[in-house]
């Protein structure tokens, strides 16, 4: 391979190949690490950030940075009933995540609304109990022989005694 230098790439660049972070402009690259990094950021820090509360009931969906239409924002995905907690701590948290980053990063928090599964799932002995009886039971009953088949049944009556 051939060193070139005739290139607008800020190091001397191999002929062949180039990833694709080496092909976009400077000015570019910086938006998307910064954007990026802002977010991560976010995400890696979220406990620290909205304190142990609110880190049990939200978390940082997504952001969007600041333009010449809008504000940078941060979109929260929030349990039903918790709004008005995090409502109350949102200046707080802006506060917090600008703190962290020295520097003026989220202006504004949106927050979205998402319904927590409330299953009630019994012991999974139990249910993996019901399971396999279920599964035998049905190859029971396509037993053509009744006596093997009432034999059959006591035997799982007796197992699930123990």
């Amino acid at each position: 391979m051939q060193y070139k230098n005739n290139t607008k790439q800020r190091l001397g660049a191999i002929q062949g190949l180039r990833s694709f972070k080496d092909t976009l402009p400077k000015n570019i690259k910086k938006v998307i690490n910064n954007r990026g990094q802002i977010y991560s950021e976010i995400l890696n820090n979220w406990k620290f950030i909205a304190g142990e509360i609110l880190f049990k009931v939200c978390y940082p969906k997504s952001f969007k940075n600041s333009n010449k239409f809008g504000v940078s924002t941060l979109l929260v995905k929030v349990k039903r009933g918790h709004e008005i907690d995090l409502e109350y701590s949102k200046k707080e948290i802006v506060d917090r995540i600008n703190n962290f980053f020295g520097r003026i990063v989220v202006e504004k928090i949106r927050f979205n609304t998402f319904e927590e599964d409330q299953k009630i799932y019994k012991d999974v002995k139990s249910i993996n109990a019901n399971i396999a009886n279920n599964k035998y039971i049905n190859k029971i009953e396509n037993v053509k022989n009744d006596k093997i088949k009432k034999s059959l049944l006591e035997l799982t009556k007796v197992f699930k005694e123990k």
